[in-house]
């Protein structure tokens, strides 16, 4: 889970309330997660990307949803489920590299913008998912 982080002037704490905490962050993350995955699978700038994900992105879709909802703050969907997220362990089998990486964060923060995440809050999840997707690589 990602630490709490501090925005100025903000008693919030975490990327979770942020986005809207309860059942609002929760939807906003699943807009998010739901936008990113069409990007994905529309964008040409995402083809190397898209081809290491099956043909039916549905799993894809609810895991990430679930890992992002309790890697923000949220409840731990993912780990309630499927237990400890082990990303790297679960990433190997697929060859990421640093095209494959800023494909990920592309379609991110595209993402991102169309949901209408706004700075600063944008730039403070795109700093940290970039840790995220840059730990994924194996190549």
């Amino acid at each position: 889970m990602l630490d709490k982080i501090d925005e100025v002037g903000s008693n919030k704490a975490t990327f979770y309330e942020l986005l809207g905490g309860d059942e609002a962050g929760k939807e906003k993350i699943r807009q998010l997660v739901e936008t990113f995955y069409d990007v994905m699978d529309h964008d040409p700038k995402a083809t190397g990307l898209r081809s290491i994900h099956s043909a039916d992105l549905t799993e894809a879709r609810e895991k990430l949803f679930m890992f992002l909802t309790g890697w923000t703050g949220g409840p731990q969907l993912y780990i309630e489920r499927y237990g400890h997220p082990r990303l790297r362990a679960r990433h190997m089998p697929f060859a990421i590299g640093e095209s494959e990486r800023d494909q990920w964060m592309y379609c991110m923060i595209t993402a991102m913008h169309q949901i209408g995440i706004e700075d600063p809050l944008l730039t403070q999840l795109s700093t940290q998912l970039y840790g995220v997707a840059d730990f994924m690589r194996n190549q």
